[in-house]
């Protein structure tokens, strides 16, 4: 009788609500394809044109003048914020004040949140140096730490001085901007008065510390060459990348400045700047170094941070997009689509639920048949898409894709929580910099004792790996593919995750 009872209810509701799911995700699978086909298609068109950024825009190299001198130089402001950064303080500051441009049209904001006095005094200490030098350096600290990041920017902004600038330039603490950094953005700007922002791409120091910030390397290298860069070449249009970019004052007052409702203030921003009709320009050619979290914690703490603000913020702002009378519904259109829905809320949720949950539950329903273009062609492009970007670690693919399906979970938790603002949806955990990757060392490392492999243990992936591994076994004892190959590596790797062996 019970046997009968659950035929049926597996018949009549148990499966057709799988088959229903795998529906859904299917969908899905072809608009994250398709989102991915066009952008590399945009970005085979501009290699293949050669469609650079200044053959779009005009720029000239900025030179003195003989009768103004300098004055034909316009004022730049370089804000650095930062909050405890003992062990890089020294290298973005250094950086920072090493650009190029003439000593009476720069100012050096640095944006001192620390809490720590000892970091501080170094920070004042670094800073004085630098002014004996003869550059015109600002140490700024504020007596709390509202709005976190946003919020010292919006206080920095306040400042008489910063009235008597043209453009900004922000660089994170782990930042490193070449020396001639400001001679090849800031002519954008100059020449273009459409133009409100420059951004440049990412170098990282420490991608060949570890196997995950080699995954990260892979991941990041695909965000610029695919996402910012067809965005900046087919929209004019991608998301500030919070560093490495110079914006033009006027453009960022006129939409309302520095804003603290989410953890993405640097995505909040650009989204107010384009609905305002200002065009953005990513440089491909200009990349600034910085620093990859080493660290397991941290990593999943930063993803925590990307995946759940972006996501907050399309919940705040899809009806003001929506509202919008100064851009064409092409542009909105973009914005709302690609930009948030499917780059920032589906793609998460479809990474995770199909090959981490769907895929290993399909064992146990063998009746219900998934095209292998979902499972095969599919992801086999899209991989290939991303391994492009970073030719050199081509041979770590399979890899980063294992560890892109075990953060995938990370960013749909964080991914849900934006979208209902949850608990943590203000969150913000200031991703920690070891400072040991960039060749140089300055201070010594403060290493915090570890409490045992207790501490290290982390659940959620070890229930899911688990789960992954008894479906693996399931299939390879009574199933008839050969899809226990993906999920006992799969199982694997969520394990590894688990057990904190991963990063350094």
């Amino acid at each position: 009788m019970k046997t009968m009872w659950w035929r049926d209810m597996r018949s009549l509701l148990i499966v057709p609500m799988f088959k229903c799911l795998v529906a859904i995700c299917l969908v899905i699978s072809l608009l994250v394809f398709v989102e991915s086909l066009y952008m590399n298609i945009v970005v085979i068109y501009v290699k293949l044109c050669k469609r650079k950024p200044e053959k779009i825009y005009k720029w000239e190299a900025m030179q003195e003048d003989l009768e103004l001198g300098n004055q034909n130089f316009p004022m730049v402001l370089v804000q650095i914020p930062m909050y405890n950064e003992r062990e890089v303080f020294q290298l973005s500051i250094g950086a920072a004040c090493r650009l190029i441009w003439p000593l009476d049209r720069l100012i050096v904001q640095v944006l001192d949140d620390s809490t720590d006095p000892t970091i501080m005094e170094m920070v004042s200490t670094e800073c004085g140096k630098w002014a004996t030098k003869g550059i015109n350096i600002k140490c700024e600290r504020r007596d709390n730490r509202n709005g976190y990041k946003a919020g010292a920017l919006k206080q920095g902004m306040r400042h008489s001085y910063v009235k008597t600038c043209t453009y900004i330039a922000i660089f994170d603490a782990d930042f490193q901007p070449e020396p001639d950094y400001l001679e090849r953005t800031v002519p954008f700007l100059i020449h273009n008065p459409e133009l409100a922002l420059v951004q440049a791409r990412w170098k990282f120091v420490n991608a060949k510390k570890c196997l995950m910030t080699r995954m990260q390397e892979m991941s990041l290298n695909y965000h610029f060459t695919a996402e910012q860069e067809s965005g900046s070449t087919r929209h004019a249009f991608f998301g500030f990348n919070g560093t490495a970019g110079v914006w033009r004052l006027a453009a960022m007052e006129e939409a309302g400045g520095w804003k603290d409702r989410t953890t993405v203030e640097d995505m909040d921003l650009a989204v107010r700047v384009g609905l305002h009709g200002w065009k953005f320009v990513f440089v491909n050619d200009v990349s600034v170094k910085s620093e990859l979290p080493s660290q397991f914690k941290a990593f999943r703490f930063q993803q925590h941070r990307w995946s759940c603000g972006p996501a907050n913020l399309f919940r705040k702002m899809t009806m003001e997009i929506i509202r919008n009378k100064r851009v064409t519904i092409w542009k909105k259109l973009y914005v709302i689509y690609s930009f948030f829905f499917v780059r920032k809320i589906i793609v998460h949720f479809f990474t995770f639920f199909f090959y981490c949950f769907i895929l290993p539950t399909s064992v146990f329903f063998p009746e219900v048949n998934i095209p292998t273009w979902s499972t095969v062609y599919f992801p086999f492009m899209i991989t290939l898409f991303n391994a492009i970007a970073t030719p050199r670690s081509f041979y770590l693919v399979i890899f980063w894709v294992l560890f892109e399906n075990v953060m995938a979970m990370h960013r749909t938790k964080g991914t849900f929580i934006g979208l209902l603002e949850g608990g943590r949806v203000n969150e913000w955990v200031v991703t920690e910099k070891l400072g040991d990757a960039l060749e140089t060392k300055l201070l010594p490392q403060v290493r915090k004792p570890r409490n045992g492999v207790l501490e290290r243990i982390n659940s959620k992936e070890m229930m899911v790996g688990i789960y992954i591994l008894c479906c693996a076994s399931y299939n390879l004892v009574f199933g008839k593919t050969v899809l226990y190959i993906y999920l006992y590596m799969q199982a694997l790797a969520f394990i590894i995750a688990g057990i904190g062996f991963i990063g350094t």
